[in-house]
């Protein structure tokens, strides 16, 4: 018995040995092809086995394997390679880049994911699509490239805040602006300005010649890992990184001038006197005051009261002496390389922008570094540090008599410069704003640090860990001052006033990534995390009055300081997260993702959320049964479902305050704010649905989506009785819905030596309040937020034109009747008008033959509607002293006219009350940007010693189709005190707001 127990054991040993024997070790390095470079991190697998390793910092592996094994090589952005070992022990791969796929790979929250791998809904805009535009911000540069990004300018104001909707609104009074991500580090995006000016943008601290790639993910699937704040969207920015290899450099100057998109044609000086005095005769006030109270002998007289100047008219185009023509110039340069061991990427730019407005202007100087580099084989370090001054000379908001374009408001008849002075005219029936662009500034100073450090530890070659500090430093300096000749400073002999805020925002994020590949038919990818955002804020503010002439305008001089105050205010936020990816036969895809967030906004019961998602995919064109269908290249279905948050409110609003206040020069304590433990974020649970197709080897390729978003619990001001010392609430109280579609087309028209591709975004929503618990919330003239209806309706009496026997106005008298009434007070509020377009999108085309290149982007909106409100002014049959828009020739004058301008009577309010006579059709065609280049011959370009050389000429706004007469279609004035509510409900509407700016541009880029 033992001697078969112990020829089985040796039989046994002798299996292994022969087992053993008949596997070898193959070593090898692996290399880009383009340059010869060392490849770390490339997966090497033995085919139909788990078998495999990664290469280390040189490109180095070593592995066992079969004797007849082939091996398969895989890095993100080269294209796969098998290799038969055929007996060898060395085995060396060069890997090529997969321009395709290097296209396909799109940022995700905490990571990279494969395009054709995503469930969610994520739309790219490349940083080479946003090179050389000359636009201030990187979210105009964005407009119409993007499929559900709705992205609008408050005006023409160069450095002004910029409105960006993605997929719909879906708060009411919180706010609805996306998370911006610079690097994995989130950044702060509110504007920071002081509270009687339109808002600031924070992103133009950044230079888009530094952006590599812009990632927007906008359904919950691809965004709930970011949780709390992922409602609105997510806007995920990738800065350039270095690249193994020789050093680049690359220098670019441009230059241009500006002029305005449009402007409206006024009455000159006889229209306007020929007008008014007819006003005058056919006016019931004048005629009183002149029949029966006698304090006019006559019209002439009367008109003598009003306007002296009527006797000897000027004839003044005031809308020219404010508008100018504006220059651009940019000059930007940076280098980027490195070896196996470090990389960096080093850039810098000037930008200068004087805009069509006088008096504003904006500049920004920028530098940035980008370093990262492998300490051995498991480590990696890395720094991204950037350094920004911006400097934005402002003018005043629209609802201001001191901003630019409310000079139009002026008499045509009245003088610039008063003949008797010799200076500018002090005398006119309004403020004559050329006097506050002469003695009068307000400058908004930046400076900005978006900066992080960041750490990477392999563990395993499946295994690794990430840890990252960011810092954003914001601290904005703003100082005005009104000379004693302005209608401000006037009165008090100058006024100046001086606000600096400092803002520290810093995160930490510390995630584990696991990826591993189960043979060739199980890949799964997991992230694992925490991260903690705090945010503060200090602001400090001081006004003086009393200076001794304008030549002194520093606070030091003023005679009285007659205010000041400072503010303290924080929020910190502390999340865990967590995202599974995986994929079966490289065709099924489920994506888990989940957000734990906690934060210091909310009351003491609900400290905490979860917001959850589960993505679906299905890669049908990988499937057998579709083999043959050659015209087919690619098709996958994707569904989403998931919750996202929003907790954009004020730092305390759950929290009963008290503040500290003065009465008659005795200390005390006052209630400020009402408690509300119970209030909670606000809860979107969004679906989407979507198909992913290509077809004719992807010469036609594209995304169709359709989504819900259901918005509860939603973050809303509740008015109280003021009875309680109050005004209103922050509670949760109602509901709001989106749903719509997206679609994204790219065709490749031509393919050779002539190359024509099409770019195609079509996007429409419908949103609409379902529940506010019987709230309307106002904002701006007529705006509403009431239930049933879209966010931000136009809501007042419906004018019904002109009685063509009197001449008197006519309005609706009830909502869906045809009776009208002369009673402006008898006619029913209703439902006149909505600002939100019923879709939006973008065209692009780009050619290419040879050296040269063409790019036209063309911006669509439809279907919104913009109200005037200016119109009660400037379009007012002549009611008022103020010049009046052309189309007010049309007035009513005898019976038998048809016409929808009433008769012109001074000061008799015929028309003129607020009413739907101002709402036009806000739909637009605009030719948003054309870029013509040429790139020289490389045999050229190496003559003056450089890699590369390309000129250029690009327009920006270069035509805009429109039926709105106003000055510009995309607008949404702020006014004074903007916020959240003002800016969500108090959508679409114009007074005395600037155009968009038609920019052309020349410019030039070398690489060496």
């Amino acid at each position: 018995m033992k001697k078969i127990v112990l020829l089985s054991f040796l039989l046994v040993i002798a299996l292994i040995g022969s087992a053993w024997a008949q596997t070898q070790t193959v070593s090898g390095r692996v290399t880009a092809a383009s340059d010869g470079t060392a490849l770390p991190g490339v997966t090497v697998l033995e085919k139909g086995t788990t078998n495999g390793i990664t290469t280390g910092a040189n490109g180095e592996y070593r592995l066992n394997v079969q004797p007849n094994a082939t091996l398969v090589f895989r890095f993100i952005g080269m294209v796969p390679q098998e290799v038969a070992v055929s007996g060898r022990s060395e085995v060396n791969v060069q890997l090529r880049a997969d321009q395709k796929q290097l296209e396909e790979v799109v940022v995700v929250g905490y990571g990279t994911q494969e395009k054709r791998d995503v469930t969610g809904s994520i739309a790219r805009v490349s940083g080479e699509e946003l090179e050389n535009i000359p636009t201030p911000s990187l979210e105009s540069a964005l407009q119409g490239r993007a499929a559900g990004v709705q992205i609008e300018s408050g005006s023409g104001k160069v450095g002004q805040g910029i409105k960006v909707r993605i997929r719909g609104s879906a708060s009411v009074t919180a706010s609805n602006q996306p998370l911006y991500v610079v690097d994995g580090i989130p950044i702060t995006s509110e504007s920071q300005g002081i509270g009687n000016n339109e808002p600031t943008n924070p992103l133009a601290d950044l230079d888009p010649n530094d952006i590599e790639s812009i990632d927007i993910l906008k359904d919950a699937s691809s965004a709930s890992i970011y949780g709390s704040r992922a409602s609105n969207g997510v806007v995920i920015i990738t800065t350039k990184k270095g690249t193994q290899g020789k050093t680049k450099f690359n220098v670019g100057y441009s230059t241009g001038v500006s002029e305005a998109t449009n402007k409206v044609e006024f009455l000159d000086g006889p229209e306007y006197l020929s007008l008014l005095r007819e006003s005058f005769e056919r006016s019931e006030t004048i005629d009183y005051y002149i029949n029966t109270l006698g304090f006019f002998a006559d019209v002439d007289d009367a008109l003598d009261y009003f306007i002296p100047e009527w006797r000897n008219p000027a004839n003044v185009n005031w809308q020219d002496q404010v508008f100018r023509s504006g220059s651009y110039r940019e000059a930007s340069a940076s280098a980027n390389g490195g070896n196996e061991k470090t990389t960096f990427y080093i850039g810098g730019s000037y930008s200068d922008q004087e805009g069509i407005l006088i008096g504003n202007a904006f500049e920004r100087i920028s530098g940035r570094i980008n370093l990262e580099h492998k300490a051995s084989d498991k480590i990696t370090v890395g720094a991204n540090f950037s350094l920004a001054r911006t400097e934005n000379n402002r003018v005043a908001n629209d609802n201001a008599f001191a901003t630019p374009l409310q000079i139009v408001a002026l008499a045509p008849i009245q003088p610039i410069i008063d003949p008797e002075t010799g200076e500018l005219n002090a005398n006119t029936i309004y403020y004559n704003g050329l006097i506050e662009a002469r003695d009068a500034f307000s400058d908004a100073i930046v400076y900005r640090n978006i900066s992080k450090v960041y750490g990477g530890l392999e563990i395993t070659p499946k295994l690794s860990f990430r840890s990252e500090f960011g810092l954003d430093l914001l601290n904005q300096e703003e100082e005005s001052y009104q000379g004693n000749q302005t209608q401000t400073g006037e009165p008090v002999g100058g006024f100046g006033q001086m606000r600096n805020v400092n803002v520290v925002n810093y995160t930490t994020n510390n995630f584990f990534s696991y990826n591993t590949r189960f043979t060739d038919n199980h890949v799964l990818d997991a992230t694992l995390g925490m991260s903690y955002q705090h945010s503060n804020t200090d602001a400090t503010y001081v006004a003086g009055q009393g200076f001794p002439n304008d030549d002194f305008k520093k606070l030091a001089s003023a005679s009285d300081i007659t205010s000041g105050s400072t503010i303290g205010t924080a929020n910190s936020l502390l999340s865990y997260f967590a995202r599974a990816n995986y994929k079966l036969f490289n065709k099924y895809l489920f994506s888990l993702s989940a957000r734990v967030d906690g934060s210091s906004r909310f009351g003491a019961d609900n400290k905490y959320g979860v917001f959850p998602a589960v993505g679906l995919g299905w890669i049908i064109s990988d499937e057998s049964f579709m083999e043959g269908i050659d015209f087919l290249s690619f098709l996958k279905l994707k569904t989403s479902y998931g919750i996202t948050g929003n907790q954009e409110i004020g730092n305390f609003d759950s929290r009963g305050l008290y503040s500290g206040v003065s009465y008659a020069g005795v200390s005390g304590i006052i209630p400020v704010s009402v408690e509300n433990p119970e209030l909670q974020w606000e809860t979107t649970k969004q679906f989407d649905a979507g198909v992913s197709f290509g077809f004719l080897n992807d010469r036609i390729s594209g995304t169709l989506d359709y989504y819900q978003k259901n918005t509860e619990d939603l973050l809303l001001n509740v008015q109280v009785p003021s009875t309680t010392g109050f005004t209103n609430i922050t509670k949760n109280v109602g509901k709001l819905e989106n749903k719509g579609w997206e679609l994204s087309l790219t065709t490749q028209n031509l393919v050779g030596e002539f190359n024509w591709s099409t770019t195609l975004n079509y996007a429409r929503n419908r949103n609409e309040i379902t529940d506010l618990e019987g709230q309307v919330i106002r904002a701006g003239a007529i705006n509403r937020a009431v239930e049933g209806q879209p966010i931000g309706v136009f809501f007042t009496k419906k004018y019904a034109g002109v009685d063509p026997q009197t001449g008197d106005a006519l309005y609706y008298l009830k909502a869906g009747s045809d009776e009208t009434t002369t009673n402006y007070g008898a006619a029913e509020e209703q439902v006149v008008g909505n600002p939100n377009p019923d879709f939006q999108g973008g065209l692009v085309n780009n050619f290419s033959y040879k050296g040269f290149d063409l790019s036209v982007l063309i911006q669509f909106v439809y279907g919104n509607e913009i109200y005037n409100n200016a119109g009660r002014f400037q379009s007012a049959n002549m009611d008022y002293l103020d010049n009046q828009t052309r189309d007010q020739l049309n007035r009513w004058q005898q019976p038998g006219d048809i016409t929808t301008v009433p008769e012109a009577r001074f000061l008799d309010g015929n028309g003129t009350a607020t009413s739907s006579r101002w709402i036009y059709d806000g739909s637009y065609l605009r030719g948003k940007n054309i870029t013509l280049g040429y790139t020289l011959p490389k045999s050229l370009a190496s003559k003056a010693f450089m890699s590369s050389v390309r000129v250029y000429l690009t327009a920006q706004n270069f035509f805009t189709i429109t039926d709105y007469p106003g000055w510009d279609p995309e607008v949404n004035t702020q006014g004074t005190g903007p916020s959240s509510t003002r800016s969500n409900v108090g959508a679409g509407t114009d007074f005395y707001t600037a155009p968009q700016a038609k920019t052309i541009a020349v410019g030039v880029n070398f690489g060496f």
